[in-house]
C-alpha cells in the first residue's frame, strides 16, 4: 500500500469534544498500531471542535511527545465541521476518520485504505450490518441504525448498508471535488458526502467491522435521528432542482454503469409484484407486532405501512417494474406515499371498524382484520404502480437515456 509517488499517503483525522477522559488512551493505541501495522506513510490529526475540558491541552500535549501527530483547534462545535477544516488543508493521498472512542477494531484500517490507495475504489466505509460484521449493542440503537439506513437506501435510493458507522475514508481528489456541495456540519456530513458521492457515479467500498458500542457515548439519539432524517429531505429536494451538479461530477470521476435491466413482461410483473407483496405483508406483521405494545394500534399499523410502503415502493420500482437509475426516483416515491396513505386509510378504516364492533379485540384480532384489509390494499397498489407510478412509456426512455447515451448528451 506504500504509493510510489512518494509523500503522505494517509491522514487520520479524530474529531473530538470534550474527550479528556479518553483522548490520550486512544491516540496512543492508535499511533502504536500505526507504527507497527500500517506499511504506508500515515499522519494522525486530533480535530478538535470546541472542546470547554481539559481536551486541548491534552491534545496539545500528545502533538509535541507523538511523532506523527498533529493538533488543530476550531472553536465552533460540529465534527462535520472538524472533518471539512482537517481534510480541506490536508497533503495526504487517502483521507479518513475515526471516532475516538475506536469503537471499531483497528485492524480493519488496512482493508478501509488499501483499495483507494491503489486507485480501485474512491470511498471506502466500514459497516456493521454486513453477515459477517460483529457488533456488541443495545437492541434499541441496533433497530434505530437499521431503520435509519433502511429508509436511506430505499427512499435515496443508494446502495451502501452503513452511513453512520464512524470509519471512513476518501481519496483527497475525491474529497476536493466533493466537500463544497457537502452543506452539513454535524453528524449528518458523512451521509451527505456518502448520497452525493453514490448519485455521482462512484464507486463505494464496504468492509465488514467488528465494533463494540461505547457505553459513555453522549449522542442524542433521538435529535440526530431527526437532523438526520431532515438533512435527508433537504439533500433530495437539492438533488431534484438540480443544485448539486452530480452530473458534471460523473464526468470528471464517475465510473460507468451497467446496461440496465429490461422491463418484465405484464405476466412477469403480476407473479414480482406478488413476490413483493407477500414480503411486504410479512413484513408489515412483524413491523406491526414489534411496534403495537410501544405504540398502541392506530400508531403501530401507521409506523409499519410507512416503513413497508418505502421498502415496497423502492422494490416495485427496480424489480417489478424494471426501472433503475435516479430519473423521477423521488416523483415515484412521493407518489408511493400517495398510495400508502390510500392504503393507510383502507386499514386503519378496518380497525375502526373492528374496534367499534369489539371494543376489547385482542391484538391477534386486530392483526387478523388489518392483514385481510393489507390485501386489499395491496390489489389496489400494483393497479396504482402500473397504469400511474410506474407506467411504461417516458420513464423507461428517461432512464435509458440517461444511463446509455453518451455523457456529453445528457450534461446540460
Amino acid at each position: 500500500m506504500t504509493p510510489s509517488y512518494g509523500g503522505l499517503a494517509l491522514e487520520i483525522v479524530v474529531p473530538v469534544y470534550n474527550e479528556e477522559a479518553v483522548l490520550e488512551r486512544s491516540i496512543t493505541r492508535l499511533a502504536e498500531y500505526l507504527t507497527n501495522e500500517m506499511p504506508s506513510t500515515w499522519r494522525i490529526t486530533i480535530a478538535d471542535n470546541a472542546s470547554t475540558d481539559r481536551t486541548p491541552v491534552i491534545a496539545a500535549r500528545l502533538s509535541e511527545q507523538l511523532e506523527n501527530v498533529g493538533y488543530r483547534r476550531l472553536e465552533s462545535k460540529g465534527r462535520g465541521l472538524a472533518l471539512r477544516d482537517a481534510w480541506s488543508v490536508s497533503e495526504a493521498k487517502v483521507l479518513a476518520y475515526l471516532d475516538v472512542d475506536l469503537s471499531t477494531d483497528l485492524a480493519a484500517l488496512p482493508p478501509l485504505v488499501a483499495p483507494l490507495l491503489s486507485g480501485h475504489s474512491d470511498i471506502s466505509i466500514g459497516t456493521r450490518l454486513g453477515q459477517s460484521s460483529r457488533v456488541s449493542r443495545g437492541p434499541k440503537r441496533e433497530f434505530i441504525s437499521r431503520s435509519y439506513n433502511f429508509l436511506l437506501r430505499r427512499t435515496m435510493q443508494v446502495r451502501f448498508s452503513d452511513a453512520q458507522c464512524g470509519f471512513k475514508a476518501i481519496r483527497a481528489d475525491v474529497a476536493k471535488r466533493l466537500l463544497p456541495h457537502v452543506e452539513d456540519n454535524g453528524w449528518f456530513f458523512d451521509t451527505e458526502l456518502l448520497i452525493i458521492a453514490e448519485r455521482s457515479g462512484l464507486r463505494i467500498h464496504e468492509i465488514p467491522v467488528d465494533w463494540v458500542d461505547d457505553p459513555d457515548s453522549r449522542v442524542d439519539i433521538k435529535q440526530t435521528a431527526l437532523d438526520d432524517l431532515r438533512g435527508m429531505v433537504r439533500v433530495a429536494g437539492s438533488l431534484v432542482k438540480g443544485v448539486i451538479p452530480v452530473q458534471a461530477i460523473y464526468a470528471e470521476l464517475g465510473r460507468r454503469p451497467i446496461v440496465p435491466l429490461g422491463r418484465p413482461s405484464f405476466f412477469g410483473q403480476v407473479l414480482r409484484f406478488g413476490l413483493v407483496g407477500v414480503a411486504s405483508t410479512l413484513a408489515f406483521a412483524l413491523l406491526y407486532l414489534v411496534l403495537q405494545g410501544p405504540f398502541g394500534a392506530q400508531e403501530a399499523n401507521f409506523l409499519a405501512l410507512l416503513l413497508t410502503a418505502v421498502g415496497n415502493t423502492a422494490a416495485n420500482r427496480r424489480f417489478t417494474f424494471g426501472i433503475s437509475g435516479p430519473a423521477k426516483l423521488f416523483t415515484q416515491q412521493f407518489q408511493g406515499l400517495i398510495v400508502f396513505l390510500l392504503a393507510w386509510s383502507i386499514t386503519s378504516s378496518s380497525l375502526l371498524t373492528l374496534h367499534a364492533l369489539h371494543p376489547d379485540a385482542a391484538p391477534n384480532a386486530e392483526l387478523l382484520v388489518l392483514t385481510a384489509a393489507n390485501v386489499l390494499a395491496t390489489l389496489m397498489r400494483f393497479v396504482l404502480l402500473r397504469l400511474w407510478v410506474f407506467r411504461t412509456g417516458q420513464v423507461r426512455n428517461r432512464v435509458n437515456r440517461l444511463t446509455l447515451a453518451p455523457l456529453g448528451k445528457i450534461l446540460p
